[in-house]
């Protein structure tokens, strides 16, 4: 998108004032340096109202290559033959425009015998002294950092001949050598072979080529390279700076697969939570439903290996400090795509996987699943709470599953918190209907979805203020501004979107005693292998950024406080007035006031805050997020564009003057005394 900034000064006898004119398409920013003043007054006495510890969480889905070529750290593709076309991925440079001899050999894919989940291995004949060659291309390259110490592994098979030394090496787009290793295969029956190695310099596509010295037949599989340096130096684990990302938002909960890939465009494509844990190499791969879900990205060299299966999931979850909640599959496949049904009288092998996936998370390690949990690394329960029954099903198809799932849960797990689903939009009939039929279930909570423009969210500030109390609790479940239009791959998360949640998100923590939980959607997106924009991390093979939506989210989750307060202009809750937004909260444990003010104006707003019912300290300090150019994106060249500024505050008599920038977000803390 082109961007159009001009700045002019006008000097007046009194006073300058400062334009700065921001354009685009069809949309004109103006910042006038002519404040408005406000009175504010924050109650500080007791609502009665928590602040939920799950108040502000991540949602976790593969869509965007955010699993494999993401946040799993492997770098190989296609490790084990095991994509539709069993070669992706995989490179025999045995041509003329190559210096290798394209008679030296040649790599097939044979199948296993029996019923195992790992169906094929490669089945290499070395013809010649030549050195036959194969390259992995990774996920769009592989990155490789300085310095940084990698570990390869894979299974071998001597066949027949004598394969003497196999050689592997990273090399640079122009075919340097980063660094090497080699194994050398003594056992004619399947053995594992490990190595490390350190990287001589930083590339971001690099690739793995594979030399076999000797002539004969070798099998190989599982050929796999990890970084060592791994999010808490997990072997085999998850990538270091996108965990850490994840980590500073200091996230309620963690919701996990998905998404629409929960559901699978047919049943047979469901995600199946039982093939992701156990033995990495026996957990069986699956194409990802986004692998051409898009014309304007199609990707069909997307599959789940599941090595981020739901063991680390769990995992993670405990990392981060995060309830774990899981989504499972109701019996229908995405109802976008086929919205196929298993029949009612056949819904009793998905209705068990959700109740031994409780005891695979909470059971004891006498019980079956909850030995398969402890055989992993994990005797100790994972406690969850938290489970989901359907992602954005709708109809009476989905509440006469959902019907029959609550009432086995609840019989078996009484204790156990339900997440129903009221569909893929935030009003229409679907929305109604679901939403009618689960309130008279008694339904707990239930997940509202919204991708909009960012005018909506402004507008949508006063969502739940009407809502029933005595109704289910609300889950903000996936929610995203979209500058253009959903899915659009024109799509930026630029500040316009990132201000225009901010706003919302007030409506969301005013509301503490209905709305319960609450993410932005989607999490992360590959920069060469997305599907879906806007997303609120970026990433590429070496590199990551949090967006400004990201930054917003942050300031949300790291000042989620404890109790909610009141916060007031002339007695009236500030909902919009003259792009004026704020809610106000209590942090017990730090014994102090918070209070997020968020200025969608062009105008400065000068800003006078008192308490009531309490006394304030003396100082406090104000974060701000703010832009005057509602265009602007944070990148990788600028990643901390939009990134908070701290700065200290003044109380005098018991008030505090401050100024809300145009286009900011800010973030006032004050000790009680």
């Amino acid at each position: 998108m082109k961007r159009r900034v001009t700045v002019k000064y006008f000097l007046g006898l009194m006073a300058m004032v400062s334009l700065v004119s921001c354009k685009t398409e069809n949309k004109e920013a103006v910042a006038d340096a002519t404040a408005v003043n406000r009175d504010l007054v924050v109650d500080l006495g007791d609502t009665g109202i928590k602040i939920q510890p799950t108040m502000y969480g991540v949602f976790f889905e593969d869509i965007n290559f955010a699993a494999d070529g993401g946040l799993y750290a492997e770098m190989i593709k296609n490790r084990s033959f095991e994509f539709t076309l069993p070669k992706t991925g995989w490179i025999e440079p045995n041509s003329d425009r190559h210096s290798y001899n394209k008679e030296s050999g040649i790599m097939s894919v044979v199948k296993y015998a029996g019923d195992a989940q790992n169906h094929n291995y490669a089945r290499v004949k070395v013809n010649n002294d030549q050195g036959y060659v194969l390259i992995n291309e990774g996920f769009r390259g592989m990155g490789v950092a300085k310095d940084a110490e990698y570990k390869l592994s894979l299974k071998a098979a001597k066949n027949s001949g004598n394969i003497q030394r196999i050689k592997f090496q990273l090399l640079d787009s122009l075919d340097n050598v980063l660094g090497e290793t080699a194994i050398v295969p003594e056992s004619d029956s399947w053995s594992t072979y490990e190595s490390k190695f350190t990287a001589s310099k930083s590339e971001m596509k690099a690739k793995v080529k594979i030399t076999f010295e000797g002539t004969g037949v070798i099998d190989l599989d599982m050929i796999s390279l990890f970084p060592t340096d791994t999010w808490m130096g997990r072997e085999k684990g998850l990538r270091k700076d996108l965990v850490q990302l994840l980590y500073d938002l200091n996230p309620g909960f963690l919701r996990f697969p998905g998404g629409c890939i929960v559901e699978g465009r047919t049943l047979a494509r469901r995600y199946q939570w039982k093939k992701t844990v156990g033995d990495i190499e026996e957990r069986e791969i699956l194409v990802n439903r986004w692998n051409t879900e898009f014309n304007h990205r199609p990707t069909p060299d997307y599959y789940q290996s599941f090595g981020l299966g739901f063991f680390e999931y769990f995992q993670l979850s405990e990392d981060l400090g995060a309830e774990p909640l899981p989504i499972l599959g109701c019996g229908i496949a995405c109802q976008f795509n086929t919205g196929e049904l298993v029949p009612l009288d056949e819904l009793d092998p998905y209705v068990q996987d959700a109740l031994d996936l409780i005891e695979f998370a909470n059971g004891d390690t006498n019980t079956a699943w909850g030995k398969v949990r402890a055989d992993m690394g994990h005797p100790e329960p994972f406690n969850m709470k938290y489970i989901g029954i359907g992602n954005e099903q709708w109809g009476p198809e989905y509440i006469e599953r959902y019907a029959i799932f609550e009432k086995a849960l609840k019989a078996k797990y009484p204790e156990i918190i339900i997440v129903s689903g009221s569909g893929p939009f935030p009003d229409g009939d679907y929305f109604e209907y679901g939403w009618e039929q689960l309130k008279q279930m008694n339904a707990e909570i239930v997940d509202e979805h919204y991708y909009r423009p960012p005018q909506w969210f402004r507008d949508n500030a006063t969502r739940y203020d009407s809502y029933d109390r005595n109704g289910p609790k609300v889950f903000a479940g996936e929610y995203a501004a979209q500058s253009v239009a959903i899915a659009s791959p024109e799509n930026e998360n630029n500040w316009d979107c990132a201000l225009s949640e901010a706003a919302f998100m007030t409506g969301l923590e005013r509301n503490a005693d209905l709305v319960y939980l609450t993410s932005y959607a989607p999490l992360m997106a590959h920069a060469d292998a997305w599907q879906w924009t806007p997303d609120m991390i970026w990433f590429n093979n070496l590199e990551s950024y949090g967006t400004a939506n990201y930054q917003v989210q942050k300031m949300y989750s790291t000042n989620a406080g404890t109790d909610l307060l009141t916060i007031t202009e002339d007695e009236k809750t500030l909902i919009g007035q003259d792009g004026l937004y704020a809610s106000a909260v209590k942090d017990s444990t730090t014994g102090e006031l918070i209070v997020k003010i968020i200025n969608t104006e062009s105008h400065p707003q000068a800003l006078k805050l008192t308490a009531s019912n309490g006394n304030l300290g003396n100082t406090g300090t104000v974060s701000t997020l703010q832009s005057n150019d509602l265009q602007v994106v944070n990148s990788f060249e600028s990643p901390d564009k939009i990134s908070p500024k701290e700065s200290t505050l003044a109380v005098s008599n018991g008030m505090v003057e401050v100024t809300a920038e145009p286009y900011s977000m800010n973030v006032i803390k004050i000790k009680i005394l």
